[in-house]
């Protein structure tokens, strides 16, 4: 994945290189029609990019000491569908990767990291506004999928764990575009649980939830 990831980086960079070099030049949001949906905001795309995990939530506060943040990725594909110049809905598909890291110490023993990773398919639905040429804010709503578990190096069932298999929240960040490459940040914000409240759960983390903060790179191709 970190070979899909510098892929994904270069393609961006080298796209965005030719697009500055081209003799046309870059095409902006005013080469277009205003109020019609004759726009480069229609298209479809690849991304990919670095996720900082964590759990937040109202009992994140009791493990404060204990937790670290997960440095994982996501990746996936696009599309964008053009109101107007202005205006777009973005529909995605990606894989995440979410969790954290917790310090365990025995008693009487040396504290070690324990990891645990959350894999999800998420699907956010973007409401994206150029409120600069090339610059754009994105937020909408995301439902997620949880499809594997991994603890402590053991990959677990969603149901042994504990863990809902549904998860859904919003997101918000900004994009930058240089013809067509794109560079963003964004915050995926759970809003659901992600451990049930049941005795067959294997962690004492209750009420908490996902919280991601991620930065990517991707190509986009206009219709």
């Amino acid at each position: 994945m970190k070979k899909l990831l510098l892929l994904l980086a270069a393609c961006g960079v080298g796209f965005a290189a030719s697009a500055q070099q081209s003799v046309d030049g870059v095409r902006s949001s005013t080469d277009y029609a205003p109020s019609t949906s004759d726009s480069r905001n229609n298209g479809f795309g690849i991304k990919g990019g670095f996720n900082l995990a964590d759990i937040r939530g109202g009992n994140r506060d009791t493990y404060e000491d204990v937790l670290l943040n997960l440095k994982t990725y996501h990746a996936g594909v696009y599309a964008q569908f053009g109101l107007n110049d202005k205006v777009s809905i973005q529909p995605e598909i990606l894989f995440s990767r979410k969790g954290y890291d917790d310090k365990m110490a025995p008693p009487g023993g040396t504290a070690t990291t324990r990891e645990t990773r959350l894999d999800y398919i998420q699907v956010p639905v973007l409401f994206v506004y150029n409120f600069l040429d090339n610059v754009s804010v994105h937020v909408g709503p995301q439902a997620s999928l949880l499809v594997r578990v991994k603890d402590a190096g053991d990959e677990k069932s969603i149901s042994s764990a504990g863990l809902h298999s549904l998860d859904y929240g919003v997101v918000g960040g900004l994009e930058a575009r240089i013809g067509p490459a794109r560079v963003g940040a964004r915050y995926d914000l759970g809003l659901a649980d992600i451990y049930k409240d049941s005795a067959t759960a294997t962690r004492v983390y209750k009420d908490v939830k996902n919280g991601v903060f991620q930065v990517y790179v991707g190509v986009g191709f206009t219709n």
